[in-house]
């Protein structure tokens, strides 16, 4: 009976925990990129993530979203373009981020991180 009185409150703890942890809509997933463009030019995106690949999100149109583009995790460099005007950020990306890149009728931009376990 001693042991029981032991065992159960491990069980219930490692139980707990499992369940929490199970809880995450996303584990381990590479982050993502759209662009959101409610502006009066075409845009694009082009981000270079630290291990020197690319993805290109290309002539988005306006009234329009692309699908979002997932890269590999780590120092992210996003370089927009609307109108022949370059706007660049520099993010450190981890995983489970979606990055959202939206413009406005008045072509300005403007960016947001989401984490997806939120």
């Amino acid at each position: 009976m001693k042991k029981m009185k032991f065992l159960f409150p491990i069980l219930l703890i490692g139980f707990a925990s499992i369940s929490l942890n199970s809880c995450k809509k996303c584990k381990g997933e590479d982050p993502s990129a759209k662009v959101i463009n409610n502006g009066t030019e075409k845009a694009s995106v082009q981000i270079k993530t630290s291990n020197g690949n690319t993805v290109n999100i290309n002539n988005v149109e306006p009234g329009t979203s692309s699908p979002n583009s997932s890269y590999a995790p780590g120092e992210v460099v996003f370089t927009i373009t609307v109108a022949n005007n370059d706007y660049v950020d520099t993010v450190q990306m981890t995983e489970c981020f979606d990055y959202d890149i939206a413009i406005d009728a008045n072509n300005v931009i403007t960016t947001s991180a989401i984490d997806r376990n939120e």
